[in-house]
């Protein structure tokens, strides 16, 4: 494992952090902003994809654009400081480290508003890349080359297959673990609690199988 680090991929929203509250903020503050109807109960519980794919929901495709542009420039003052961490968010990205490997964040988020709940709730992965969605994501996976992707909907799942990436899915997004199994996780834990536990046997049987194979070959 020394000579080939491993690298560990994880999802933001509902992953990482619970966004829902931050976000309907920001949809709240975007509704009175614009005068448009927004139902922002509705649209945190449908948090994964683009941010596209909800303000077509609201607002016609011509001006999907600007007002895409004004929800990030609204939501660093709205969004970042009423967004906690998941449970066992630290933990996990402290168990990467610990295991001597490498933590990193793909999500489909604005990269520079990731960056700021990242700071703000002081979880420090090894690199952060936005803006990726779903298969896409396996551009950022393949170039860090992370052998493991942790998300929790099936696109992340898609996702983690897309780079050639084991897909441990957490079930604590908008998808369940029955969706999640079905659309080929790896590995569903409830929650990242469990995550440190289940990466700790995986490294162990990573080395096993390297050891057997330097013994098979000698």
């Amino acid at each position: 494992m020394a000579a080939h680090p491993l690298t560990v991929g994880f999802d933001l929203d509902m992953t990482l952090i619970d966004s829902r509250p931050g976000i309907k903020a920001a949809y709240q503050e975007l509704s009175a902003r614009t005068g448009a109807v927004v139902d922002a109960e509705a649209a945190v519980t449908r948090l994964g994809p683009p941010l596209e794919e909800e303000i077509r929901r609201w607002f016609p495709e011509e001006r999907v654009a600007e007002i895409s542009d004004f929800y990030r420039e609204l939501y660093p003052e709205y969004a970042i400081a009423p967004t906690p961490a998941m449970p066992g968010a630290r933990e996990a990205i402290a168990a990467v480290h610990a295991a001597g490997s490498r933590a990193i964040v793909v999500t489909a988020k604005y990269e520079p508003n990731a960056k700021l709940h990242l700071a703000h709730l002081g979880i420090e992965p090894d690199a952060v890349i936005g803006s990726l969605w779903a298969e896409a994501k396996a551009d950022a996976l393949r170039e860090h080359g992370a052998r493991v992707y942790v998300g929790d909907h099936t696109g992340d799942v898609r996702g983690a297959h897309t780079a050639g990436a084991l897909s441990v899915a957490v079930a604590t997004g908008p998808c369940d673990a029955r969706e999640l199994l079905a659309a080929g996780a790896d590995v569903v834990l409830d929650d990242l609690t469990l995550f440190p536990s289940w990466l700790e046997r995986y490294v162990a049987e990573e080395a096993e199988e390297g050891e057997g194979d330097e013994a098979a070959s000698a």
